[in-house]
Protein backbone atom coordinates (compact mmCIF):
# COMPACT_ATOMS: atom_id res chain seq x y z
CA UNK A 1 0.00 0.00 0.00
CA UNK A 2 2.76 2.43 0.98
CA UNK A 3 4.76 1.50 -2.11
CA UNK A 4 1.72 2.18 -4.31
CA UNK A 5 1.26 5.60 -2.73
CA UNK A 6 4.93 6.42 -3.26
CA UNK A 7 4.69 5.39 -6.92
CA UNK A 8 1.53 7.45 -7.39
CA UNK A 9 3.08 10.50 -5.72
CA UNK A 10 6.22 10.21 -7.83
CA UNK A 11 4.19 9.89 -11.02
CA UNK A 12 1.98 12.81 -10.03
CA UNK A 13 4.96 15.07 -9.28
CA UNK A 14 6.61 14.07 -12.55
CA UNK A 15 3.45 14.96 -14.45
CA UNK A 16 3.27 18.32 -12.68
CA UNK A 17 6.88 18.99 -13.62
CA UNK A 18 6.08 18.33 -17.27
CA UNK A 19 3.19 20.80 -17.18
CA UNK A 20 5.38 23.36 -15.43
CA UNK A 21 8.16 22.91 -17.98
CA UNK A 22 5.72 23.30 -20.86
CA UNK A 23 4.20 26.42 -19.35
CA UNK A 24 7.51 28.04 -18.51
CA UNK A 25 8.85 27.29 -21.98
CA UNK A 26 6.40 29.49 -23.73
CA UNK A 27 4.67 32.58 -22.29
CA UNK A 28 3.29 33.99 -25.55
CA UNK A 29 4.12 37.67 -25.10
CA UNK A 30 7.79 36.75 -24.83
CA UNK A 31 8.33 33.43 -26.58
CA UNK A 32 6.51 34.13 -29.83
CA UNK A 33 7.92 36.57 -32.38
CA UNK A 34 5.14 38.48 -34.11
CA UNK A 35 5.11 38.98 -37.87
CA UNK A 36 5.34 42.70 -38.66
CA UNK A 37 6.32 42.44 -42.31
CA UNK A 38 8.79 45.14 -43.32
CA UNK A 39 7.83 47.55 -40.56
CA UNK A 40 10.61 49.16 -38.55
CA UNK A 41 11.25 47.86 -35.05
CA UNK A 42 14.22 47.49 -32.74
CA UNK A 43 17.15 45.76 -34.48
CA UNK A 44 16.90 42.00 -34.48
CA UNK A 45 19.41 39.45 -35.79
CA UNK A 46 18.02 36.28 -34.25
CA UNK A 47 16.03 33.72 -36.22
CA UNK A 48 14.54 32.54 -32.94
CA UNK A 49 12.41 34.28 -30.31
CA UNK A 50 15.32 35.11 -28.01
CA UNK A 51 18.51 37.16 -28.24
CA UNK A 52 21.50 35.37 -29.76
CA UNK A 53 24.09 36.90 -27.44
CA UNK A 54 25.85 38.45 -30.44
CA UNK A 55 23.76 41.64 -30.53
CA UNK A 56 25.64 44.92 -30.64
CA UNK A 57 22.61 47.08 -29.85
CA UNK A 58 23.34 49.76 -27.28
CA UNK A 59 20.66 49.42 -24.61
CA UNK A 60 21.33 52.97 -23.47
CA UNK A 61 19.29 54.00 -26.52
CA UNK A 62 16.42 51.65 -25.70
CA UNK A 63 13.98 54.15 -24.19
CA UNK A 64 14.41 56.76 -26.92
CA UNK A 65 14.38 54.22 -29.76
CA UNK A 66 11.35 52.34 -28.42
CA UNK A 67 9.29 55.50 -27.98
CA UNK A 68 10.23 56.72 -31.47
CA UNK A 69 9.11 53.44 -33.08
CA UNK A 70 5.86 53.38 -31.13
CA UNK A 71 5.09 56.99 -32.01
CA UNK A 72 5.80 56.45 -35.72
CA UNK A 73 3.57 53.43 -36.39
CA UNK A 74 -0.04 52.96 -35.20
CA UNK A 75 -0.08 49.22 -36.01
CA UNK A 76 -0.65 47.30 -32.77
CA UNK A 77 1.29 44.22 -33.90
CA UNK A 78 4.34 46.42 -34.51
CA UNK A 79 3.94 47.70 -30.95
CA UNK A 80 3.63 44.12 -29.62
CA UNK A 81 6.81 42.95 -31.35
CA UNK A 82 8.73 46.11 -30.50
CA UNK A 83 7.81 45.80 -26.81
CA UNK A 84 8.73 42.10 -26.86
CA UNK A 85 12.18 42.97 -28.19
CA UNK A 86 12.48 45.88 -25.77
CA UNK A 87 11.72 43.53 -22.87
CA UNK A 88 14.50 41.16 -23.93
CA UNK A 89 17.02 43.97 -24.39
CA UNK A 90 16.00 45.60 -21.10
CA UNK A 91 17.02 42.51 -19.14
CA UNK A 92 20.65 43.52 -19.70
CA UNK A 93 20.10 46.44 -17.32
CA UNK A 94 17.33 46.38 -14.65
CA UNK A 95 17.60 50.15 -14.21
CA UNK A 96 16.84 50.69 -17.89
CA UNK A 97 13.94 48.24 -17.68
CA UNK A 98 12.39 50.26 -14.85
CA UNK A 99 13.00 53.56 -16.62
CA UNK A 100 11.41 52.22 -19.80
CA UNK A 101 8.26 51.22 -17.97
CA UNK A 102 8.07 54.55 -16.14
CA UNK A 103 8.60 56.38 -19.45
CA UNK A 104 5.67 54.57 -21.07
CA UNK A 105 3.45 55.15 -18.04
CA UNK A 106 4.28 58.87 -18.16
CA UNK A 107 3.61 58.85 -21.91
CA UNK A 108 0.19 57.31 -21.27
CA UNK A 109 -0.63 59.89 -18.59
CA UNK A 110 0.44 62.74 -20.87
CA UNK A 111 -1.74 61.41 -23.71
CA UNK A 112 -4.96 61.46 -21.67
CA UNK A 113 -7.95 62.86 -23.59
CA UNK A 114 -5.99 62.97 -26.85
CA UNK A 115 -6.19 60.73 -29.95
CA UNK A 116 -2.93 59.10 -28.83
CA UNK A 117 -4.39 57.88 -25.54
CA UNK A 118 -5.49 54.43 -26.72
CA UNK A 119 -2.10 53.31 -28.01
CA UNK A 120 -0.21 55.02 -25.19
CA UNK A 121 -2.26 53.16 -22.58
CA UNK A 122 -1.90 49.95 -24.54
CA UNK A 123 1.88 50.29 -24.72
CA UNK A 124 2.34 50.88 -20.99
CA UNK A 125 0.00 48.03 -20.08
CA UNK A 126 1.42 45.61 -22.63
CA UNK A 127 5.02 46.27 -21.57
CA UNK A 128 4.07 45.65 -17.93
CA UNK A 129 2.42 42.32 -18.80
CA UNK A 130 5.39 41.34 -20.97
CA UNK A 131 7.81 42.12 -18.14
CA UNK A 132 5.74 39.89 -15.85
CA UNK A 133 5.91 36.99 -18.28
CA UNK A 134 9.67 37.37 -18.64
CA UNK A 135 10.20 37.39 -14.88
CA UNK A 136 7.92 34.35 -14.61
CA UNK A 137 10.23 32.45 -16.96
CA UNK A 138 13.24 33.41 -14.87
CA UNK A 139 11.56 33.01 -11.48
CA UNK A 140 12.87 36.42 -10.54
CA UNK A 141 11.72 38.87 -7.89
CA UNK A 142 13.16 41.88 -9.75
CA UNK A 143 10.14 42.51 -12.00
CA UNK A 144 9.82 46.31 -12.39
CA UNK A 145 6.11 45.81 -13.16
CA UNK A 146 5.42 43.91 -9.94
CA UNK A 147 2.08 45.01 -8.42
CA UNK A 148 1.37 47.14 -11.50
CA UNK A 149 -1.88 46.25 -13.27
CA UNK A 150 -1.06 46.44 -16.96
CA UNK A 151 -4.22 44.62 -17.97
CA UNK A 152 -6.41 47.46 -16.67
CA UNK A 153 -4.60 49.88 -18.99
CA UNK A 154 -5.14 47.51 -21.91
CA UNK A 155 -8.86 47.30 -21.17
CA UNK A 156 -8.97 51.10 -21.11
CA UNK A 157 -7.14 51.19 -24.45
CA UNK A 158 -9.73 48.83 -25.95
CA UNK A 159 -12.55 51.06 -24.68
CA UNK A 160 -10.90 53.96 -26.50
CA UNK A 161 -10.19 51.90 -29.65
CA UNK A 162 -12.85 49.16 -29.67
CA UNK A 163 -12.66 48.33 -33.36
CA UNK A 164 -9.00 47.32 -33.51
CA UNK A 165 -8.84 43.50 -33.81
CA UNK A 166 -5.07 43.48 -33.27
CA UNK A 167 -5.60 45.00 -29.84
CA UNK A 168 -8.23 42.34 -29.18
CA UNK A 169 -5.66 39.69 -30.17
CA UNK A 170 -3.19 41.10 -27.66
CA UNK A 171 -5.84 41.05 -24.93
CA UNK A 172 -6.76 37.47 -25.83
CA UNK A 173 -3.13 36.41 -25.31
CA UNK A 174 -2.92 38.21 -21.98
CA UNK A 175 -6.13 36.58 -20.71
CA UNK A 176 -5.34 32.99 -21.70
CA UNK A 177 -5.61 32.11 -18.00
CA UNK A 178 -8.70 34.26 -17.49
CA UNK A 179 -11.01 35.97 -16.94
CA UNK A 180 -12.65 33.38 -19.19
CA UNK A 181 -15.58 35.50 -20.33
CA UNK A 182 -13.41 38.45 -21.28
CA UNK A 183 -10.92 36.16 -22.99
CA UNK A 184 -13.62 34.52 -25.14
CA UNK A 185 -14.87 37.94 -26.27
CA UNK A 186 -11.37 39.10 -27.18
CA UNK A 187 -10.68 35.90 -29.10
CA UNK A 188 -13.95 36.15 -31.00
CA UNK A 189 -13.31 39.78 -31.95
CA UNK A 190 -9.76 39.03 -33.07
CA UNK A 191 -10.82 36.11 -35.27
CA UNK A 192 -13.67 38.11 -36.79
CA UNK A 193 -11.48 41.15 -37.41
CA UNK A 194 -8.79 39.12 -39.13
CA UNK A 195 -11.10 38.69 -42.13
CA UNK A 196 -10.30 42.28 -43.12
CA UNK A 197 -6.80 42.50 -41.60
CA UNK A 198 -4.23 40.46 -43.59
CA UNK A 199 -1.40 41.09 -41.12
CA UNK A 200 -3.46 39.86 -38.20
CA UNK A 201 -4.61 36.85 -40.22
CA UNK A 202 -0.98 35.94 -40.95
CA UNK A 203 -0.16 36.15 -37.26
CA UNK A 204 -3.17 34.10 -36.21
CA UNK A 205 -2.18 31.26 -38.48
CA UNK A 206 1.48 31.15 -37.51
CA UNK A 207 2.49 28.34 -35.17
CA UNK A 208 3.47 29.14 -31.62
CA UNK A 209 7.26 28.87 -31.39
CA UNK A 210 7.62 25.91 -33.79
CA UNK A 211 5.85 24.29 -36.77
CA UNK A 212 4.91 21.34 -34.53
CA UNK A 213 2.86 23.47 -32.14
CA UNK A 214 -0.66 24.82 -32.43
CA UNK A 215 -1.46 28.00 -34.31
CA UNK A 216 -1.98 31.24 -32.46
CA UNK A 217 -5.63 31.14 -33.55
CA UNK A 218 -6.09 27.72 -31.99
CA UNK A 219 -4.28 28.86 -28.87
CA UNK A 220 -6.63 31.77 -28.19
CA UNK A 221 -9.79 29.82 -29.07
CA UNK A 222 -8.88 26.47 -27.46
CA UNK A 223 -11.28 26.82 -24.53
CA UNK A 224 -14.02 28.81 -26.22
CA UNK A 225 -16.78 28.22 -28.71
CA UNK A 226 -15.14 30.38 -31.36
CA UNK A 227 -14.71 28.56 -34.67
CA UNK A 228 -11.53 29.14 -36.64
CA UNK A 229 -11.65 28.85 -40.41
CA UNK A 230 -8.62 26.95 -41.69
CA UNK A 231 -6.37 28.71 -44.19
Amino acid sequence: MIRSRIKFTAAFLFTLSLFATTALAGPPLICHAFDIGDAKSLPWISHDWNLTGAESYNVNNLITDTAAILDANPTVLVHMETLRRATLYAQKDPAIAKRLLLALISRANAAANTPAAALANFDAGYLAETFKQYEWINNSASDPAKNFDGYTLIKHAIQLRPNDPQMQFAAALITLDGPAGEHAAYAQNAIAGAKSDPLLARNLFTHFMSPQSETMANMITRNSNVKVAQQ
